[in-house]
């Protein structure tokens, strides 16, 4: 659900604008070659990359309007990736708080492939020329990056990648369920599934941590917090601040509470189960996205690696 509301969210923004508002060409891709970068199962990988397919697809992203894509069957993005790299340190990249954390994490996975991540991030991006990119808050450093290689390539070989900015949503930033960090399938207790049932929804909202119910002033961390958040994204701002407001003058009853907000959850996760159940029994349709969608992007692509390669000076 934190990608959901993250980022998918903010895809479906840009692909269907208000009336009157700009219109983007978008393109949407799940990013297999990234999850090799830190310790994963080959055998699940195939699967796991449908599943972000047909979450994307049940969400609403429509390949009439957008391409969707996997990232390793486009294999334009490594090859640019390369490229990019010549105008890029090492040093640069070890600075990146994202690659101290995963070095951290994984002490005995420091590869190449990780230490290169931002670049093959900055290609996904600039090998399509987009301005638009909507990611969390935490992806800043790694936009950051993009920015610097397309100024380093623009000004060393004449190149035109634009400088692209964070297309930022309302749940760009998804409390963890247990009241630290970020919402994260890595973390068991922290996240809710697209796919979770009711029951299910309500036992992981019911174990967020709490108080009494209230207090002097709202609570800016912990596990109040995030069900605060939550309510804001899923009843609206005026519930919360009722809610907020109730917590700092008469209290509030979480039995009450917690119920509501998972009622509020599931509805809004109901069609897109529905819908993701409607896929599931049409492969030959996810299929025919998928391929078509690989086409397509690497039609875009290809052109602007050669472009690239042009400036670069290779033949």
């Amino acid at each position: 659900m934190g990608n959901y509301l993250g980022a998918v969210r903010g895809m479906l923004e840009l692909q269907n604008p208000p009336t009157g508002g700009p219109n983007y060409e978008t393109l949407y891709m799940v990013a297999d070659l990234h999850a090799i970068t830190t310790p994963y199962d080959p055998k699940k990988l195939p699967q796991n990359t449908r599943e972000v397919i047909l979450d994307y697809l049940a969400a609403g992203l429509d390949p009439e309007k957008s391409i969707l894509f996997v990232q390793s069957q486009v294999p334009e993005h490594t090859e640019l990736a390369f490229l990019l790299s010549s105008v890029v340190s090492i040093a640069r990249m070890q600075h990146l708080p994202t690659y101290k954390e995963k070095v951290t994490q994984y002490p005995k996975e420091n590869t190449m492939a990780l230490l290169n991540y931002p670049i093959l991030m900055a290609s996904d991006i600039l090998i399509y020329k987009a301005d638009k990119v909507p990611v969390g808050i935490d992806q800043e450093p790694h936009l950051e990056v993009a920015r610097e290689i397309a100024r380093k390539m623009n000004s060393k070989f004449g190149t035109d990648f634009p400088e692209p900015t964070r297309f930022a949503t309302k749940g760009e930033y998804i409390p963890s369920l247990t009241g630290e960090g970020k919402m994260s399938k890595s973390i068991e207790g922290s996240y809710i599934n697209l796919t979770d049932d009711l029951n299910t929804i309500k036992d992981k909202i019911a174990r967020v941590p709490t108080d009494s119910g209230k207090g002097v002033s709202v609570p800016k961390e912990g596990g109040v917090k995030v069900l605060f958040d939550l309510i804001g994204l899923f009843l609206g701002d005026e519930r919360r601040d009722k809610y907020q407001n109730q917590y700092t003058k008469s209290g509030i009853k979480y039995s009450e509470l917690k119920p509501e907000l998972a009622e509020a959850i599931y509805k809004e996760l109901g069609p897109i189960q529905k819908r993701r159940e409607e896929l599931v029994n049409d492969p030959k349709y996810v299929d025919g996205v998928i391929l078509d969608g690989a086409k397509k992007a690497r039609k875009i692509a290809s052109r602007t690696v050669g472009e690239a390669k042009k400036k670069i000076g290779l033949l």
